[in-house]
């Protein structure tokens, strides 16, 4: 972790992040964590997409809202299904524009720390004070 000034945190085990999220937090590294949670109440899939920001300032404030799994769920439908690389890609492209708007590249109106991205109706919400 030498030298490392920003990371993005992409893993579907609740307890890799976990780790992940206590490494960079106790080095004072920021980051952006995405995740997702889908379900097939209706049939096709549905859910939610999501990209988290974690300053070096507010990390610890933000990991204590508990928005990310740190934990493994033993029945998510994202290990069975192969209709997520469109999902994925989308989740990444949030994430990057997010980067890209702390650093400046893109216009940022609110301040948001926490994204939330719903499939069925493309609808986004975000938190933007902790």
């Amino acid at each position: 972790m030498e030298g490392v000034t920003f990371a993005f945190v992409c893993v579907d085990k609740g307890s890799a992040r976990s780790k992940i999220f206590d490494l960079l937090i106790s080095k004072g590294i920021p980051f952006i964590d995405v995740g997702m949670g889908l379900d097939r109440k209706r049939g096709s899939i549905n859910g939610m997409m999501r990209a988290t920001y974690y300053s070096s300032e507010n990390a610890e404030g933000v990991r204590n809202k508990g928005l990310a799994e740190m934990s493994d769920q033993p029945d998510d439908i994202y290990r069975t299904n192969i209709q997520i690389s469109e999902i994925n890609a989308l989740n990444a492209c949030l994430a990057v524009i997010r980067f890209k708007q702390l650093r400046g590249f893109y216009f940022e109106e609110i301040p948001y720390y926490h994204l939330l991205l719903e499939i069925g109706d493309f609808k986004v919400v975000g938190e933007s004070e902790l």
